[in-house]
């Protein structure tokens, strides 16, 4: 059984600088509130506090809020990509991060090469990797280019190969920040199925977007979060639906209207 626990948790971002306008626009570019210690140069991006929320088998979680809410870092800290500082995070389950096609690819190694690097790189053991070999290469369609170093490749061959290798596996948690692309648009539309097909697989599904259509068609759930804490965690549709009075209402009030 998947499944993804937040207890209380929290992560900061460690910084340094004398430069306080710095470490402001550096908060603001993160998100998150700057924390200082007293009489102190070291001071720190709080991105996610408090957090004390749970995902099972089934679900399906949007995340939303606006630019610097969490929302990629919560991924990430589901990834392990970021550990986190304070409380406990549980993952159970395989996890298939695909927040950036392409990461852990070495330009002068070749398409197969990559395909074992990444493929580790990726969490897959190496028989795995050689039992995969096959069909990542028949689905990127580069044919001898496999052979050859990776700069060789054209952006849109390189974003094939980094597809190719990131959906290879079989997820139980998937986590997608916005919905990646894959090349060329004669390679959409295969790209767009063997997504389908992973959301469909997938026990547990968290997905950061700003599209609201996408989130109501893909989830079941929603995660609302603002400043790094959970403003409210339920049914997406209604989620969706006071988010967006909200966001409304900040609007007309920061050019001096009242809320409707």
């Amino acid at each position: 059984m998947s499944k993804i626990v937040f207890e209380n948790v929290g992560l900061e971002y460690p910084i340094l600088d004398r430069n306080r306008s710095f470490r402001a626009a550096l908060g603001r570019s993160l998100g998150g509130a700057i924390r200082r210690a007293p009489h102190s140069r070291h001071a720190s991006v709080v991105a996610l506090e408090a957090i004390t929320v749970s995902f099972v088998d089934g679900d399906r979680v949007g995340l939303i809020g606006r630019n610097g809410a969490g929302k990629s870092t919560m991924l990430k800290a589901i990834a392990g990509i970021y550990p986190t500082t304070a409380g406990r995070l549980t993952v159970t389950g395989r996890v298939t991060p695909l927040l950036a096609i392409g990461v852990g690819m070495d330009l002068e190694e070749t398409g197969y090469e990559n395909i074992v690097t990444c493929g580790l790189f990726n969490g897959l053991t190496p028989a795995e990797v050689r039992a995969r070999q096959d069909e990542i290469a028949e689905f990127t369609e580069l044919g001898d280019f496999l052979s050859l170093p990776l700069r060789t490749y054209s952006l849109g061959m390189q974003m094939r190969l980094g597809f190719a290798i990131a959906t290879s596996g079989n997820p139980e948690i998937l986590l997608l920040d916005e919905v990646i692309g894959a090349g060329d648009q004669e390679f959409a539309a295969k790209a767009r199925e063997r997504m389908n097909g992973l959301m469909q697989d997938a026990s547990i599904i968290v997905l950061a977007s700003h599209d609201a259509e996408l989130i109501e068609s893909c989830c079941n759930k929603a995660l609302w979060l603002d400043g790094g804490h959970v403003v409210e965690f339920g049914p997406v549709h209604g989620v969706l639906s006071r988010y967006h009075a909200a966001s409304a209402g900040a609007t007309r009030g920061e050019i001096g209207l009242p809320a409707p």
